[in-house]
């Protein structure tokens, strides 16, 4: 099948800074794709343009055979894209309900999802009617995960959801990934965790000063030490 979303030749400029410099990425369909890098690679500010926050200056975003480079953020999401931010974008003065009912874009919620969320984040359903911004750093990542996927997407875009987190909810995360992609949801994830990057991923592109220095199956990467000092500077391992 062809890939869900391509990358041809993206440049991103952010004020005098030239941060993405022709990147060059495919994302293949139903896949966990892996987007690993030095700090400053340019990760972040590549899951950023796609979704349209930060606008790319030249090149091609394809999404589903389309070009996303030129629309409104909202539009974009409106395609079957979700986001899960480095930094959550929660509304914390507003309850874990209300943060999910103003993410379901297409009306009520579905109980069956929630379920299904509830099963790996269960936390979200024991503060069902808590403000977001009371939850702990662990649960308001979970929260910010299940807006994303509160309704069936299409791609998934994830900045480093395993940050900061405790081993036990790291381990709940790889779980609802792991069902996740086998939903046909193609997602694209940004990850500093060699277990969870391991664990989950399908394919794997490798940052480097703003471009794709590497692309291949995530397995061959976990299992060739030499090649991940030569491209992230030291070897996985250490990433935990």
């Amino acid at each position: 099948m062809p890939d869900l979303l391509t990358l041809r030749g993206v440049n991103t400029h952010i004020g005098r800074y030239h941060i993405l410099q022709g990147v060059d990425l495919s994302v293949p369909r139903g896949k966990l794709t892996m987007l690993l890098g030095r700090n400053g690679a340019g990760k972040t500010t590549c899951l950023r343009t796609i979704m349209g926050l930060w606008r790319a200056s030249a090149g091609a975003i394809e999404f589903a055979g389309r070009d996303i480079a030129r629309l409104a953020t909202p539009s974009i999401a409106n395609l079957g894209i979700g986001y899960v931010p480095e930094s959550m974008g929660i509304f914390a003065g507003l309850t874990v309900r209300d943060n999910l009912v103003l993410a379901a874009r297409s009306g009520p919620l579905d109980e069956a999802r929630l379920e299904w969320i509830f099963r790996f984040f269960e936390a979200l359903k024991k503060f069902w009617h808590l403000p977001a911004g009371n939850l702990s750093g662990g649960q308001k990542q979970m929260l910010s995960i299940a807006r994303a996927i509160v309704e069936p997407r299409k791609l998934v875009l994830v900045d480093e959801p395993t940050k900061g987190l405790a081993p036990s909810i790291i381990n709940n995360l790889i779980a609802a990934f792991a069902e996740l992609k086998n939903t046909d949801t193609t997602i694209l994830m940004v990850e500093q965790n060699f277990h969870a990057a391991r664990s989950l991923g399908d394919a794997v592109a490798v940052m480097d000063a703003g471009r794709i220095v590497h692309a291949g199956r995530m397995a061959d990467l976990a299992a060739d030490e030499p090649l991940q000092n030569r491209l992230l500077g030291l070897s996985l391992e250490a990433h935990q």
